[in-house]
């Protein structure tokens, strides 16, 4: 009851990570990450991380945070679908 968060399985795996504690605007963040990701045709999975220790590694003090690869694109902001389209389109041959 009282353990440790557990990560999603493939918070590790993907490209995409959410880092957050699971609070609204993390959720917010995912939500809209992954209609961007939509409306750009991708299929990639979409990895959360909660634990605090791991969000610390990225070197995120606030969060939301957005993380491609293993670079952060975005910190302590909610960011809109057509804000994450741009940034996708931006860092495009991350993805490739």
């Amino acid at each position: 009851m009282f353990g440790k968060k557990k990560t999603k399985e493939n918070a590790d795996d993907a490209f995409v990570k959410i880092l957050g504690t699971g609070c609204r605007n993390c959720k917010v963040l995912e939500e809209n990450t992954r209609a961007a990701m939509a409306d750009l045709g991708m299929e990639q999975e979409i990895g959360h991380v909660t634990e605090i220790a791991e969000i610390v590694k990225y070197g995120v003090m606030l969060t939301p945070a957005l993380v491609f690869g293993k670079e952060v694109v975005s910190v302590g902001k909610v960011l809109k679908t057509s804000e994450i389209v741009e940034l996708i389109t931006k860092k495009k041959e991350m993805f490739e």
